[in-house]
Parts: structure tokens; sequence; C-alpha cells
């Protein structure tokens, strides 16, 4: 039989398109007919809905109306967000926790002490994203300043005052300093704010946002790194989770959550902010090129500095020694070509400057915990 699935997602946005790619590549192995409108977050429930005689739902904006109608005539429905609360729908959605950790990792690494996280009021996705970012600046003794001010509803502010409020906000931060916004939206406006307090970005102000809105990141200025989600991976386990409640399963996690992949930097946090210059520029040689396989007898013949001085201000700045550093970026890198790319095990190694691929697996199973195949498993569609 060929089950008809209703897919209330909003196609206005990058991660809501990103989630319906996931569900379109599951849905090349299952017999469903899908039902998707054009909308947004802020769009009605379809009128069809009510009267619609289907077989399951991936829903974006559950609300009470909805939740009352899939139970009258239960039909299995799977949550993507938390906004619809109490209704006890099985979730799937990104781990906000890891995001919040993630974004302040980056700016840590790039040598940022003060740091500020710009928010929305009453928003769980983004309070989590924020308990988690403060948590790590006050566990590494950083300076923090918090802005939330309403989203999505009558009480926000209109965009002028907004941008006022924010450009006073930034203004007033101790420079240098890494802000993370709590999404894309929200990082365009404080790059925004940054030019009308007349702050250069990423020299003063780094900014860093979430959800990797390639339109939205490419439109700022300059470009905004980005928190890449794994909305494509959120949208198949959604749809495979679906498949098996409208099989007739009925034991399941309710909440999956979902690790993000990565950073993908642009220009706005592409800095180093350390005062001592050759540390600095030995910290730019090492990004540039640990996944060429080069040691540490590398960066010394390349920047003048000593090694007594590296490795002292290496541990100061990043609590890591340079050798260290550089199977950080290794890593990194490892972790983003799994779960973004098909490549063998023998060409990652080879692109993250590792000699065998057997020499990868040890020190990424050290590093991470778990081995690259687990990784890869964990963080891509199957």
């Amino acid at each position: 039989m060929r089950r008809k699935v209703a897919l209330i997602v909003e196609t206005s946005t990058g991660y809501g398109r990103s989630i319906l790619s996931g569900i379109v590549r599951y849905r090349r192995s299952a017999q469903w007919a899908v039902f998707l409108e054009q909308r947004d977050l802020l769009s009605r429930l379809p009128a069809w809905i009510e009267n619609w005689q289907g077989h399951g739902i991936i829903s974006r904006v559950t609300n009470r109306k909805l939740a009352n109608l899939v139970r009258r005539k239960n039909i299995p429905l799977v949550e993507l967000t938390d906004r619809g609360k109490g209704f006890d729908f099985p979730t799937v959605r990104t781990d906000d926790y890891a995001v919040g950790v993630l974004a302040a990792e980056h700016l840590f690494e790039r040598g940022f002490r003060n740091l500020a996280f710009c928010g929305y009021q009453h928003e769980a996705w983004s309070t989590r994203r924020e308990a988690a970012f403060s948590k790590h600046a006050n566990d590494n003794g950083a300076a923090l300043s918090v802005f939330r001010s309403p989203w999505l509803n009558k009480s926000a502010n209109p965009w002028e005052i907004e941008q006022q409020q924010l450009a006073l906000w930034i203004a007033s931060l101790p420079k240098p300093v890494g802000v993370m916004s709590c999404n894309d939206v929200r990082g365009q406006q404080v790059l925004e704010a940054c030019s009308r307090a007349n702050v250069t970005v990423p020299e003063e102000v780094a900014v860093v946002g979430v959800d990797d809105d390639q339109m939205i990141c490419e439109l700022c200025e300059p470009p905004l790194s980005s928190v890449a989600t794994n909305a494509t991976t959120v949208g198949f386990r959604a749809a495979e989770l679906l498949d098996q409640m409208m099989a007739g399963e009925t034991t399941f996690e309710s909440v999956t959550q979902l690790t993000p992949i990565g950073i993908t930097v642009r220009q706005s946090t592409d800095v180093v902010a350390i005062s001592d210059r050759d540390v600095a520029a030995a910290i730019t040689y090492i990004r540039e090129n640990a996944c060429h396989g080069i040691s540490v007898k590398d960066i010394l013949a390349n920047v003048p500095v000593s090694r007594s001085t590296l490795e002292r201000q290496l541990r100061r700045y990043f609590n890591r020694s340079p050798q260290q550093e550089i199977r950080s970026v290794q890593i990194k890198r490892a972790k983003g070509l799994l779960s973004e790319t098909d490549l063998s095990m023998e060409q990652i190694a080879g692109r993250c400057g590792f000699d065998h691929p057997e020499y990868m697996h040890v020190v990424f199973k050290r590093e991470v915990g778990i081995t690259p195949g687990q990784f890869r498993r964990n963080s891509q569609p199957s």
C-alpha cells in the first residue's frame, strides 16, 4: 500500500529545506505519496489537513489544533521542534547543547576570551544554545555578555528599534569579542549592528551563527561563519521513524537529538585574536597546513618563534601543545569529510595529513571516543 504522508515543514528557510532533502532521500526507498505546500514558520496549518485521510505527518509547527486532530484520527506524527509543548509526540531535532559548545570552542580556538551570546527570549532552542555556550565560557574563565529579545510574536521589536538596541550592545562589549548568534538570521542582525556601531568584523567582533544557511551567510557582510546542524539527517531520521510508526512499531526514543556536523568558517570569524603576532602567525600556519602532514619542526622553520615560546603560549591560550593543535585541526577536517562525503578511509586519511588510515583510526578514536566508521554512521543518513 502506498502511504500518504503530510509534510508540514517550512520551505522558506535553509534549515527547513535541508530537512526536506533528508526526507526525500529516505522516500527513495519508501512507497509514499507526499502532501506538501510552500510555507514559512508563521503560516497557518494547511486548510486541507482537517479533512485529510492520510497515514502519517512530519511537522515543524505542531499546535493544539493539529495535536487534537491527529489523536482523534489516530495518525502517527513526528515532531521536529520543541515548540509544541505537552503533546508528547516523538521528536527528532538538532542537539542544541552540542551546538552551543561547538560555537564556544570555535571562538576559543581563535583566541577570544571575551564572549557574548545573542539570542531570543522564551525560545527553548535558543535558551539551550545559550546555556551550553555560557557554561563553556564560564568553565574557561571567559567574560560573558548576553542579549535577548522577543522573536516571532507581537512583542517583537520593529527592525529599526531592534538594530539600534543591538548596536548599543555591540558598542558596549569589551573588544575583541567573539559573539555567538542563536541562528543565522540573528547573526545577520548582529553583523548589521556592528556596521552601525562602527566596529570592525572580525578584528574587533567575530560572529558565528547557526544553521549554515548558505544564502543568508553569503548575503552577510562579511560572510557569516555558521554551525552546520546536520538538518538533512534530522529529516532522514524523522522519515525513518515515521515509517516505523506507520508500520505499527511502538518502541522508540521520545526525543532523538543529532549532533551538528561542524563549523563552516567564513570571513566573520576568520581571525586569530592573539596579541603576540608571531604566535598568531604560528596558529594560522598550523590551521592552513596541518592537513599537509606538517610537524612542529615545520612550524618553527616558517614562523619566527622559539619552541619554548610556542609551547607556552599555546598552552596559555588553548591548553594544548603544538602537536595537539595539529591533531585538532586534522581531526576536525576528518569529521567534515566523514560527514559530508563518501570518500574512503584511505582517501580521508590522505587529505587530513595521516600517512595511513590505520593511524588515523587510532588517533580519531583516542580524540573523539568512537571510530571514524561509527562517526560516519552517526552523522550521515543511512
